[in-house]
């Protein structure tokens, strides 16, 4: 026998050698692993999870030791170099710092080193290239798993950068969006105290120099306007108010349909004087879970909103129980038969509220997708047809405050708002609610 041949066949001697401890060598390794103070990781991991690909790396350096061709050679360093990545990879996925897992691979080299110099001692009769050739394999096993393990992190460390760049830039987007929404609000609520003001300031010039019988209209505009801006600072104090979280929720069980009912009752004089009718349309009990005062505001401001965009015909409120989630919710609608809120100026809170819409619709067909059932668009809210003439509709003062606070209140309560409008025909706002808050997910809420 050639000595080639001699020293192929004692590689073979110690690749079965290796193959018979591995466990052994396994075991040693995840000692000193553990002894390792500079190592802390891996203090949470199980077995199966500390070992990971090193054992499948043990078993491509013994195929490595007795690969006979230089093809052989090649395809069991290819599979090193893979095993070697993954093993870097889900070291990544578990915690690991790139000096970590550098570490482990150098207990690696260690403890298997040190089996291959007592092998060596116990075996004499080995060929001095067997000893030497085994280091060599080993090294180069060690170094391409250093290698690739860092490449593996690299690599990753990117991908994650560049994630948290993309979450960075969508957050700057949509704060961008908040502000220029706040912005366009502001400007709308100056536009119109300034306007109330002007009013005033005329009125009060008038009352001056006019007669009796007429002191008395100009009075009552002034005191008109004065009660308008008084409302509109007391909206821009509330929503100031919700913006800063210090209006959190107050949860309590009561009966929505009685607290719509009294809101109706309250406004219908209003309507009344107007020429316009208030209808409401529900059952006569609906007890749900929730903020009774916000429920109020969010009412009191939709029926507001409808009434002052409304010239003829009226308002529907509806409200009823969720037939699809289970019935865990219960939706509350308010119609009008204006002339469409397309037609109206709050061009930048229009597009909020539609984005609204979007997303709850979005949200539904994710539920959907999520129970593995068809996902189907949306049932669209119904709309009325309009009865009011667009050239007499005007924006009134501060409705796009009021309309910002409804949208607020409604993220305060995790409640969906949905806007459905066209031109000639009315405007429909859905609001759908929770019927029970989960104690899983509780609210930020009052004591």
């Amino acid at each position: 026998m050639s000595i080639k041949d001699e020293q192929q066949r004692q590689l073979q001697a110690l690749s079965n050698h290796l193959r018979d401890h591995r466990e052994e060598l396994l075991e040693r390794w995840r000692e000193a692993v553990r002894a390792d103070p500079e190592l802390t990781t891996n203090s949470g991991l199980s077995g199966l999870a500390l070992d990971d690909h090193l054992p499948k790396v043990l078993q491509d350096f013994e195929h490595r030791l007795r690969a006979e061709h230089a093809l052989e050679a090649a395809h069991v360093d290819l599979e090193q170099r893979k095993d070697a990545a993954e093993h870097g990879m889900h070291r990544w996925q578990q915690g690991y710092d790139i000096r970590e897992t550098m570490r482990e691979w150098g207990h690696l080299h260690i403890v298997v080193l040190s089996e291959l110099d007592r092998y060596a001692l116990d075996h004499p009769e080995l060929e001095p290239g067997v000893a030497s050739a085994a280091r060599a394999s080993l090294s180069t096993l060690c170094m391409e798993g250093n290698c690739e393990s860092a490449a593996r992190y690299a690599r990753l460390q990117q991908v994650a950068a560049a994630a948290r760049v993309h979450d960075l830039e969508a957050s700057l987007n949509a704060l961008q969006s908040l502000e220029n929404e706040r912005a366009s609000l502001v400007r709308e609520a100056a536009h119109d105290l300034r306007g109330s003001v002007g009013v005033i300031a005329n009125a009060a010039a008038l009352l001056a120099r006019t007669e009796a019988p007429q002191r008395d209209h100009f009075y009552d505009l002034v005191q008109q306007r004065i009660k308008s801006m008084g409302a509109m600072l007391t909206n821009l104090v509330e929503l100031a108010r919700l913006d800063a979280g210090q209006d959190p929720a107050k949860l309590e069980t009561f009966d929505a349909a009685e607290r719509i009912r009294k809101d109706c009752d309250v406004l219908r004089p209003v309507a009344a004087d107007r020429g316009l009718f208030l209808k409401c349309e529900g059952p006569s009990t609906l007890l749900v879970e929730g903020d009774v005062i916000k429920l109020q505001r969010i009412a009191q401001n939709l029926l507001l909103n409808s009434l002052n965009a409304t010239v003829q015909g009226g308002v529907v409120v509806r409200w009823s129980i969720g037939t699809d989630k289970g019935g865990q919710h219960w939706t509350l609608s308010v119609q009008d038969t204006g002339p469409g809120f397309a037609l109206q100026a709050a061009g930048p809170l229009r597009h909020a509220l539609k984005r609204a819409t979007e997303e709850a619709h979005h949200v539904a067909a994710e539920a959907a997708a999520a129970k593995d059932v068809e996902a189907s668009t949306p049932a669209r809210a119904d709309v009325l047809a309009a009865a009011s003439d667009s050239s007499k509709a005007r924006l009134p003062a501060g409705e796009g405050i009021g309309l910002s606070i409804v949208k607020r209140l409604c993220e305060v309560l995790r409640a969906t708002i949905e806007l459905e409008t066209a031109r000639g025909r009315g405007t429909t706002i859905r609001i759908t609610f929770p019927l029970r808050y989960s104690a899983a997910e509780p609210l930020q809420t009052t004591p």
